[in-house]
């Protein structure tokens, strides 16, 4: 355990080693709340909103699934467009 104090503007330095094993950088967000009675902090990843349709549940489905159709070889090589198409319609 650390003991850290709280300085001006209400501002906590993280001693170096918990930022090093938590791989933190400077600028990285964390989200603050508190919980029985402790403060925590907690790494955060701040998605902008144009990208946040790739981790819906949803969309993340599909990426297992075909991940899964990678691994079985169930995939189709091209090398252009035209072929993937013809290939694609004799499926």
């Amino acid at each position: 355990m650390k003991i850290v104090s709280l300085k001006q503007k209400s501002q906590v330095t993280i001693p170096q080693e918990i930022v090093e094993s938590m791989r933190l950088n400077v600028g990285d967000k964390m989200e603050v709340y508190v919980t029985d009675n402790q403060i925590v902090l907690k790494p955060v990843l701040v998605i902008s909103k144009d990208q946040s349709w790739f981790f819906s549940k949803a969309w993340q489905e599909k990426e297992k699934q075909a991940e899964k159709d990678i691994q079985k070889g169930r995939i189709i090589k091209a090398n252009s467009s035209n072929e993937l198409l013809t290939e694609l319609k004799k499926k």
